[in-house]
Order: structure tokens, then sequence, then C-alpha cells
């Protein structure tokens, strides 16, 4: 009989619950939804609940700059600040690290990305850090251009974290009305878990929704959860399509 795999419980009570007892140490998570749906609040949590933990926590900005996130964050009660002060929690900017290693052009060679891997490895080893977040991957694999070229800094990018103890997640952007998981599709070929979220429609009012699809190393709930951003913190509701609990649809 197999042991179980070492869990890192995210410390949001629900998604616990549904992902039963948290996402196995060093697994790589997809982390997909359209625009609105909630990834970037979700991610930087997972992280802010690490960092209490006393695990040196990481969010790597591609899209936005981070002194931007944190204004936004600051309406978050589960969200502190000290946590920064204390080096537990980092955010790092891909903008800053792309001039630093002069990778100024907008396609990536082959060359730019072994570049680049080094770059988050030292990075998260430097760090010791433990929980990473990347948003977005797709932004980055947008610089990549070929599938094969993704493939490998995929891959490459999953396996350096791992074997450095960290467990991540990759934040995949993705159009309204695609029913991949991923710009690509070789970004959730790769990733050991996948966790979707979306929205539903209800008498007029659009609500968050969370599954998670796959998460490679522990049962899982298969679910569609209803999702409210508090805050306090993520709450999650099982959607049904009747009954007297839950939210209906």
């Amino acid at each position: 009989m197999y042991g179980e795999r070492e869990k890192i419980p995210t410390d949001i009570e629900d998604l616990d619950m549904a992902l039963n007892g948290g996402i196995p140490k060093g697994n790589v998570v997809l982390l997909s939804g359209t625009c609105g749906t909630g990834k970037t609040t979700i991610s930087i949590e997972y992280l802010v609940r690490g960092a209490k933990r006393g695990e040196n926590s990481a969010f790597i900005s591609v899209t936005e700059p981070s002194i931007k996130l944190l204004e936004n964050m600051r309406t978050y009660e589960f969200f502190d600040e000290t946590l920064l002060d204390e080096s537990k929690l980092f955010f790092i900017d891909m903008s800053t690290v792309y001039r630093k290693l002069g990778l100024l052009g907008q396609d990536h060679t082959i060359e730019d990305i072994d570049t680049l891997l080094n770059s988050f490895d030292n990075v998260v080893r430097a760090l010791d850090i433990k929980r990473v977040v990347v948003d977005s991957i797709t932004a980055i694999c947008n610089r990549l251009r070929e599938k094969s070229r993704i493939r490998d800094f995929v891959y490459n990018l999953s396996k350096s974290l791992t074997n450095q103890g960290a467990t991540s997640i990759l934040i995949s952007e993705i159009g309204k009305g695609m029913t991949e998981y991923s710009v690509y599709g070789v970004e959730e070929a790769v990733a050991d878990g996948i966790i979707m979220l979306g929205d539903i429609e209800r008498r007029g009012d659009l609500i968050r929704t969370l599954q998670i699809i796959k998460m490679r190393g522990t049962p899982h709930s298969r679910s569609r959860y209803a999702m409210e951003l508090t805050p306090n913190g993520l709450i999650l509701v099982p959607v049904l399509k009747w009954g007297d609990t839950g939210v209906r649809i």
C-alpha cells in the first residue's frame, strides 16, 4: 500500500475541503479563467496564508505592476503588509527582470528561454521560496510563439519549481467561450493540477464559480462551487441544480 503524499494546506478552508486537505507538495497547478473571475485574488490569498505559516512566498507579476496589485490587496482583511517587511512575502515584476536580463524584444529566442529559466531558478533558490504564483504564464508564452518552445519552457519551469520544493500556481488567461484550460493547450498537459474559474448567470447576476478539474496525488471534489471573494477570503458553496441547499441555477 502506498503512503499518501505530503500536502500543502492552502489555509483557505473551503478550498482545502474540496482538495481533501490541500495541494500535494511540489505540484504545479494551472489556475484558469477569463477576465474578472478572481484568479489573482485567490492566488495572492494562497501566498499570504503560506507566508503566515512561515513559508516564503513569491508573486511574479508579468502583466501588472506589483504596486498596483498591493493597492488592491489592502482592501482585504486577510492581507498582512508586515509579511513584506519580514521578507516572507515577495512581489516581483517581470518587466524589471526582463530589463535586467536584456530581454527587451517581443519574441524570446531559445537562448532567451534558458536565461529566463535560470532567472526563475535563481530567485526561488536565493529567497528559499516554497509557494510561487506566476501571473500569468499566458503572457510569458505569448512571447515564445512556437508550441515546441512553450512546451519546453513550461515543462522545465515546472520541473525546476518542483525540484526546489515549491508548490506553485501558474495563472492561465483564457478567452470567454473557450473550452480549453489554456491558450496553447500545452500548459494544461504539463500541469499537475487544473482549477477552473468561471461565471454563471442567475437572475441577471453573474456568480463566480470554481471547479477542480484534476489534481495529481490526491482524491478531490469535482463539484462546481459558487465562489465569493469576501474581505476575509475565499468562500465556496456547492452549486446545485435542485435541492434546498447551495446555489441553484
